[in-house]
């Protein structure tokens, strides 16, 4: 960790900004659904629950469109590691974007937009929680397949700063499935428990 600290410049603006984003989309994220499930104002505002959710996703994927372009400029304007600079660690960097991206992909398939964007906060619930591939083989399997992209991303550029912002990504993931996890289960608990009212 030294050795790699040693590469990173943590007072430049674009390493500031890089960690800034990452800790900022999940803060903005949870304070705004649970703003909303306890107030319902966005899907007032917005007429619908449904509306309101695909208005949170739009700006959920453009603050991680801002934080992946922030990620990268603080790659691009710090020295790189030589020795991580060889075709091993690119390959390495490859396949870690390729699971990556499958467990990102696979998981916005198995949630639906409503799903991955927080649409429980919004009163929209499946039946059940999803257990199909991926949630079947770990938990979360979006962030840690967001942190897989990361660290792919870092290899790749052969970067000590991505290698520690993916660090940052990961920490940040962890508070956040602190925080959203007992939510979840609690939501779906009391769905379950709910009695059905006869038709």
């Amino acid at each position: 960790m030294s050795l790699l600290l040693g590469y990173v410049d943590p007072s430049h603006p674009s390493f500031v900004a890089a960690v800034l984003t990452i800790a900022f989309n999940p803060l903005f994220w949870n304070v705004v659904a649970r703003w909303e499930q306890k107030t319902r104002r966005l899907s007032k505002a917005f007429g619908s629950p449904y509306l309101a959710c695909y208005a949170l996703g739009a700006a959920i994927l453009l603050l991680n469109v801002l934080r992946s372009h922030c990620f990268t400029l603080a790659m691009v304007n710090q020295p790189k590691l030589d020795s991580l600079d060889n075709p091993s660690i690119q390959r390495l960097g490859l396949v870690l974007l390729a699971v990556g991206i499958l467990f990102v992909v696979s998981s916005f398939l198995a949630l639906g937009f409503t799903g991955t964007f927080l649409g429980d906060y919004f009163g929209i619930l499946k039946e059940a929680r999803v257990t199909t591939f991926p949630f079947n083989v770990l938990d979360n399997p979006m962030y840690w397949g967001s942190t897989a992209n990361y660290l792919g991303w870092a290899l790749l550029y052969a970067s000590p700063t991505g290698l520690l912002l993916t660090a940052v990504v990961a920490l940040v993931y962890m508070v956040a499935v602190y925080y959203e996890e007992p939510f979840t289960a609690e939501i779906y608990r009391q769905k379950t428990t709910r009695p059905h009212k006869r038709r």
